[in-house]
Protein backbone atom coordinates (compact mmCIF):
# COMPACT_ATOMS: atom_id res chain seq x y z
CA UNK A 1 0.00 0.00 0.00
CA UNK A 2 1.26 3.49 -0.98
CA UNK A 3 1.98 5.46 1.96
CA UNK A 4 3.24 8.67 0.82
CA UNK A 5 3.47 10.47 -2.99
CA UNK A 6 6.90 10.60 -2.13
CA UNK A 7 7.67 7.72 -3.64
CA UNK A 8 7.34 8.42 -7.33
CA UNK A 9 10.00 11.70 -7.40
CA UNK A 10 12.42 10.11 -5.20
CA UNK A 11 12.44 6.91 -7.49
CA UNK A 12 12.69 8.38 -10.43
CA UNK A 13 15.71 10.76 -8.80
CA UNK A 14 17.03 7.19 -7.40
CA UNK A 15 17.20 6.01 -11.18
CA UNK A 16 19.30 9.47 -12.56
CA UNK A 17 21.58 8.98 -10.11
CA UNK A 18 22.52 5.36 -9.92
CA UNK A 19 22.68 5.74 -13.63
CA UNK A 20 25.27 7.90 -13.09
CA UNK A 21 27.04 6.11 -10.53
CA UNK A 22 27.01 3.52 -12.28
CA UNK A 23 28.66 5.05 -15.39
CA UNK A 24 31.39 6.24 -12.81
CA UNK A 25 31.96 3.18 -11.48
CA UNK A 26 32.36 1.25 -14.35
CA UNK A 27 35.31 3.18 -14.90
CA UNK A 28 36.75 2.24 -11.41
CA UNK A 29 36.70 -1.04 -12.19
CA UNK A 30 39.15 -0.63 -14.62
CA UNK A 31 41.37 -0.23 -12.41
CA UNK A 32 40.16 -2.57 -9.49
CA UNK A 33 38.90 -5.67 -9.12
CA UNK A 34 35.45 -6.66 -9.31
CA UNK A 35 35.37 -6.91 -5.30
CA UNK A 36 37.36 -3.74 -4.88
CA UNK A 37 35.26 -1.77 -7.30
CA UNK A 38 32.21 -3.21 -5.12
CA UNK A 39 33.73 -1.82 -1.99
CA UNK A 40 34.19 1.93 -3.36
CA UNK A 41 30.46 2.04 -3.25
CA UNK A 42 29.89 1.67 0.72
CA UNK A 43 33.29 2.69 1.93
CA UNK A 44 33.35 5.68 0.22
CA UNK A 45 29.85 6.19 0.68
CA UNK A 46 29.70 6.21 4.75
CA UNK A 47 30.26 9.78 5.04
CA UNK A 48 27.73 10.71 2.96
CA UNK A 49 25.03 8.26 4.44
CA UNK A 50 26.04 9.94 7.44
CA UNK A 51 25.87 13.61 6.77
CA UNK A 52 22.94 13.24 5.13
CA UNK A 53 20.87 11.53 8.21
CA UNK A 54 22.95 13.94 10.63
CA UNK A 55 21.63 16.90 7.97
CA UNK A 56 18.35 16.00 7.95
CA UNK A 57 18.14 15.05 11.78
CA UNK A 58 19.08 19.04 12.71
CA UNK A 59 16.51 20.34 10.43
CA UNK A 60 13.79 18.18 11.48
CA UNK A 61 14.93 17.25 15.44
CA UNK A 62 12.50 14.87 16.66
CA UNK A 63 13.09 11.60 19.29
CA UNK A 64 14.51 9.20 17.13
CA UNK A 65 12.26 6.14 16.65
CA UNK A 66 12.35 3.06 18.29
CA UNK A 67 14.08 -0.14 15.98
CA UNK A 68 12.85 -3.46 15.74
CA UNK A 69 14.51 -6.28 17.17
CA UNK A 70 14.79 -7.39 13.65
CA UNK A 71 16.21 -4.10 12.23
CA UNK A 72 20.01 -5.50 11.70
CA UNK A 73 18.74 -8.69 10.21
CA UNK A 74 16.75 -7.22 7.31
CA UNK A 75 19.71 -4.23 6.91
CA UNK A 76 22.55 -6.84 6.71
CA UNK A 77 20.23 -9.62 4.32
CA UNK A 78 19.72 -6.55 2.19
CA UNK A 79 23.44 -5.42 2.38
CA UNK A 80 24.54 -8.69 1.30
CA UNK A 81 22.10 -9.20 -1.64
CA UNK A 82 23.03 -5.79 -3.16
CA UNK A 83 27.17 -6.99 -2.59
CA UNK A 84 26.21 -10.06 -4.83
CA UNK A 85 23.79 -8.14 -7.23
CA UNK A 86 26.67 -5.11 -7.50
CA UNK A 87 29.62 -7.69 -8.44
CA UNK A 88 27.07 -9.68 -10.80
CA UNK A 89 26.61 -6.29 -12.52
CA UNK A 90 30.13 -5.53 -12.60
CA UNK A 91 30.69 -8.70 -14.28
CA UNK A 92 28.02 -8.21 -16.74
CA UNK A 93 29.75 -5.17 -17.99
CA UNK A 94 32.86 -6.36 -18.62
CA UNK A 95 30.79 -9.46 -21.37
CA UNK A 96 28.69 -6.77 -23.18
CA UNK A 97 29.04 -2.62 -22.94
CA UNK A 98 27.38 -0.55 -20.54
CA UNK A 99 23.98 -0.68 -21.62
CA UNK A 100 23.78 -4.11 -22.61
CA UNK A 101 25.36 -5.01 -18.81
CA UNK A 102 22.51 -2.80 -17.16
CA UNK A 103 19.51 -4.21 -19.31
CA UNK A 104 19.63 -7.77 -18.25
CA UNK A 105 19.89 -6.70 -14.85
CA UNK A 106 16.24 -4.71 -15.20
CA UNK A 107 15.19 -7.83 -15.66
CA UNK A 108 14.92 -7.39 -11.52
CA UNK A 109 11.29 -5.26 -12.09
CA UNK A 110 9.51 -8.80 -12.66
CA UNK A 111 11.72 -10.83 -10.48
CA UNK A 112 10.93 -8.41 -7.58
CA UNK A 113 7.17 -8.19 -8.18
CA UNK A 114 6.89 -12.24 -8.12
CA UNK A 115 9.14 -12.44 -4.69
CA UNK A 116 7.57 -9.76 -3.10
CA UNK A 117 3.97 -10.92 -3.97
CA UNK A 118 5.35 -14.27 -2.45
CA UNK A 119 7.52 -13.01 0.61
CA UNK A 120 5.64 -9.57 1.26
CA UNK A 121 2.41 -10.24 -0.08
CA UNK A 122 2.30 -7.51 -2.28
CA UNK A 123 -0.49 -6.97 -5.12
CA UNK A 124 -0.61 -5.27 -8.50
CA UNK A 125 -3.14 -4.13 -10.30
CA UNK A 126 -3.21 -5.74 -13.97
CA UNK A 127 -1.95 -2.19 -15.57
CA UNK A 128 1.06 -2.59 -13.85
CA UNK A 129 1.58 -6.05 -14.56
CA UNK A 130 0.97 -5.13 -18.12
CA UNK A 131 4.08 -2.38 -17.30
CA UNK A 132 5.68 -4.68 -16.51
CA UNK A 133 5.49 -7.23 -19.86
CA UNK A 134 6.23 -3.66 -21.59
CA UNK A 135 9.54 -3.14 -19.08
CA UNK A 136 11.01 -6.41 -19.56
CA UNK A 137 10.14 -6.76 -23.40
CA UNK A 138 11.75 -3.74 -23.79
CA UNK A 139 15.11 -4.64 -22.04
CA UNK A 140 15.43 -7.72 -23.77
CA UNK A 141 15.22 -5.84 -26.71
CA UNK A 142 18.03 -3.49 -25.82
CA UNK A 143 19.89 -6.57 -24.65
CA UNK A 144 20.36 -7.89 -28.24
CA UNK A 145 22.53 -4.99 -28.63
CA UNK A 146 21.34 -4.12 -32.22
CA UNK A 147 21.52 -7.64 -33.55
CA UNK A 148 18.54 -9.05 -35.50
CA UNK A 149 17.46 -12.09 -33.20
CA UNK A 150 15.46 -14.76 -34.09
CA UNK A 151 13.71 -16.92 -31.27
CA UNK A 152 16.55 -19.53 -31.76
CA UNK A 153 18.79 -16.73 -31.01
CA UNK A 154 17.44 -15.06 -28.28
CA UNK A 155 17.26 -18.57 -26.44
CA UNK A 156 21.07 -19.15 -27.15
CA UNK A 157 21.91 -15.50 -26.23
CA UNK A 158 20.29 -16.01 -22.85
CA UNK A 159 22.75 -18.79 -22.44
CA UNK A 160 26.16 -16.36 -22.56
CA UNK A 161 27.79 -15.52 -19.34
CA UNK A 162 26.62 -11.34 -19.77
CA UNK A 163 22.71 -12.25 -20.04
CA UNK A 164 23.36 -15.38 -16.79
CA UNK A 165 24.94 -12.45 -14.92
CA UNK A 166 22.98 -9.72 -15.79
CA UNK A 167 19.78 -11.85 -14.69
CA UNK A 168 20.90 -13.12 -11.51
CA UNK A 169 22.08 -9.46 -10.48
CA UNK A 170 18.45 -8.78 -11.29
CA UNK A 171 17.54 -11.63 -8.75
CA UNK A 172 19.42 -10.09 -6.05
CA UNK A 173 18.27 -6.65 -6.57
CA UNK A 174 15.33 -7.75 -5.83
CA UNK A 175 16.08 -9.60 -2.86
CA UNK A 176 17.48 -6.12 -1.86
CA UNK A 177 13.92 -4.18 -2.35
CA UNK A 178 12.52 -6.82 -0.25
CA UNK A 179 15.42 -6.35 2.39
CA UNK A 180 15.38 -3.01 2.78
CA UNK A 181 11.96 -2.53 3.03
CA UNK A 182 10.90 -5.00 5.73
CA UNK A 183 14.56 -3.14 7.57
CA UNK A 184 12.07 0.48 6.78
CA UNK A 185 9.35 -1.72 8.76
CA UNK A 186 11.21 -2.13 11.76
CA UNK A 187 11.89 1.26 12.40
CA UNK A 188 9.07 2.98 14.23
CA UNK A 189 7.18 6.49 13.51
CA UNK A 190 5.62 7.80 10.56
CA UNK A 191 8.55 9.40 9.59
CA UNK A 192 9.73 7.20 6.47
CA UNK A 193 12.52 9.51 5.27
CA UNK A 194 13.87 9.02 8.79
CA UNK A 195 13.33 5.23 8.44
CA UNK A 196 15.21 5.01 4.79
CA UNK A 197 18.42 7.17 6.38
CA UNK A 198 18.34 5.33 9.10
CA UNK A 199 18.62 1.95 7.32
CA UNK A 200 20.98 3.24 4.56
CA UNK A 201 23.22 4.17 7.66
CA UNK A 202 23.06 0.69 9.27
CA UNK A 203 23.14 -0.84 5.68
CA UNK A 204 26.74 0.48 4.25
CA UNK A 205 28.34 0.48 7.25
CA UNK A 206 27.61 -3.39 7.66
CA UNK A 207 28.69 -3.63 3.93
CA UNK A 208 31.86 -2.24 4.21
CA UNK A 209 32.42 -4.27 7.19
CA UNK A 210 31.41 -7.54 4.97
CA UNK A 211 33.11 -6.96 1.61
CA UNK A 212 36.06 -5.02 3.23
CA UNK A 213 36.77 -7.89 5.65
CA UNK A 214 36.60 -10.03 2.31
CA UNK A 215 39.04 -7.62 0.44
CA UNK A 216 41.39 -8.00 3.26
CA UNK A 217 41.21 -12.09 3.36
CA UNK A 218 41.77 -12.70 -0.28
CA UNK A 219 42.19 -9.75 -2.20
CA UNK A 220 44.92 -7.19 0.43
CA UNK A 221 46.66 -5.85 -1.76
CA UNK A 222 43.50 -3.97 -3.62
CA UNK A 223 42.68 -2.39 -0.66
CA UNK A 224 45.51 0.17 -0.93
CA UNK A 225 44.19 0.62 -4.80
CA UNK A 226 40.95 1.39 -2.98
CA UNK A 227 42.30 4.27 -0.98
CA UNK A 228 44.71 5.24 -3.56
CA UNK A 229 41.44 5.54 -5.75
CA UNK A 230 39.75 8.14 -3.76
CA UNK A 231 39.55 10.98 -6.54
CA UNK A 232 36.91 8.86 -8.56
CA UNK A 233 35.80 6.45 -5.88
CA UNK A 234 34.73 9.72 -3.70
CA UNK A 235 32.10 10.31 -6.34
CA UNK A 236 31.07 6.76 -6.44
CA UNK A 237 30.51 6.82 -3.01
CA UNK A 238 28.55 10.28 -3.26
CA UNK A 239 26.38 9.09 -6.17
CA UNK A 240 25.92 5.22 -4.16
CA UNK A 241 25.01 7.19 -1.16
CA UNK A 242 22.23 9.67 -2.77
CA UNK A 243 21.10 7.17 -4.91
CA UNK A 244 20.57 4.84 -2.32
CA UNK A 245 19.24 7.08 -0.24
CA UNK A 246 16.57 7.81 -3.08
CA UNK A 247 15.68 3.99 -3.20
CA UNK A 248 15.44 3.44 0.37
CA UNK A 249 12.54 6.36 0.46
CA UNK A 250 10.87 4.68 -2.26
CA UNK A 251 10.82 1.31 -0.41
CA UNK A 252 9.96 2.83 2.70
CA UNK A 253 6.68 4.20 1.10
CA UNK A 254 5.55 2.23 -1.90
CA UNK A 255 5.37 -1.24 -2.76
CA UNK A 256 8.27 -2.87 -4.14
CA UNK A 257 7.51 -4.05 -7.08
CA UNK A 258 6.18 -0.37 -8.37
CA UNK A 259 9.23 1.18 -7.28
CA UNK A 260 11.58 -1.45 -9.34
CA UNK A 261 8.95 -0.72 -12.17
CA UNK A 262 9.04 3.02 -12.34
CA UNK A 263 13.02 2.63 -11.59
CA UNK A 264 13.68 0.98 -14.64
CA UNK A 265 13.75 4.42 -16.29
CA UNK A 266 17.15 4.30 -15.17
CA UNK A 267 17.50 2.69 -18.49
CA UNK A 268 16.62 6.12 -19.99
CA UNK A 269 19.04 7.75 -18.42
CA UNK A 270 21.67 4.96 -18.39
CA UNK A 271 21.17 5.01 -22.60
CA UNK A 272 21.97 8.82 -22.48
CA UNK A 273 25.30 8.42 -20.07
CA UNK A 274 26.45 5.52 -22.18
CA UNK A 275 25.65 7.35 -25.86
CA UNK A 276 27.35 10.89 -24.34
CA UNK A 277 29.33 9.93 -21.06
CA UNK A 278 30.71 6.78 -22.36
CA UNK A 279 30.72 7.78 -26.27
CA UNK A 280 28.72 4.81 -26.79
CA UNK A 281 26.44 4.80 -30.42
CA UNK A 282 23.21 4.17 -29.87
CA UNK A 283 21.32 1.97 -32.78
CA UNK A 284 17.35 1.89 -33.79
CA UNK A 285 16.49 -1.58 -31.70
CA UNK A 286 17.56 0.22 -28.27
CA UNK A 287 15.66 3.31 -29.23
CA UNK A 288 12.47 1.10 -29.88
CA UNK A 289 13.50 -0.89 -26.06
CA UNK A 290 13.50 2.72 -24.65
CA UNK A 291 10.36 2.96 -25.54
CA UNK A 292 8.62 0.00 -24.42
CA UNK A 293 10.48 0.74 -20.92
CA UNK A 294 9.13 3.84 -20.94
CA UNK A 295 5.92 3.22 -21.60
CA UNK A 296 5.79 0.08 -19.10
CA UNK A 297 6.50 3.04 -16.76
CA UNK A 298 3.61 5.05 -17.60
CA UNK A 299 1.20 1.57 -17.67
CA UNK A 300 2.32 1.00 -13.85
CA UNK A 301 1.64 4.55 -12.71
CA UNK A 302 -1.73 4.53 -14.49
CA UNK A 303 -1.95 0.78 -12.59
CA UNK A 304 -1.48 2.86 -9.78
CA UNK A 305 -3.53 5.82 -10.02
CA UNK A 306 -6.48 3.64 -11.25
CA UNK A 307 -5.77 1.58 -7.95
CA UNK A 308 -6.01 4.36 -5.74
CA UNK A 309 -8.43 5.69 -6.72
CA UNK A 310 -10.81 2.60 -6.33
CA UNK A 311 -9.71 2.11 -2.65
Amino acid sequence: MITSPLWLPATLMAGATQAWRTAVQRRVSHSLSINAAGLVRYLYGIPFALLMLGGYRLLFPTPFPAIGSQFLLFCAAGGLAQIIATNLLIMAFQHRNFVVGTAYSKTEAVQGAMLSFLLLGERLAPLAWAGIGCGVMGVMLLSTGGKRMGPGDFLRALGQPAAQTGIASGFFFALTAIGIRRATQEVGGDDRILAALTVLCATVLLQTLLQGAWLMLREPGEMRRVMASWRVSGQVGLLSALGSACWFTGFATAPVALVRIVGQIEVAFTMAFGHFYLKERMCRSEAMGLALVVTGVVLALAGSMLAGSQR
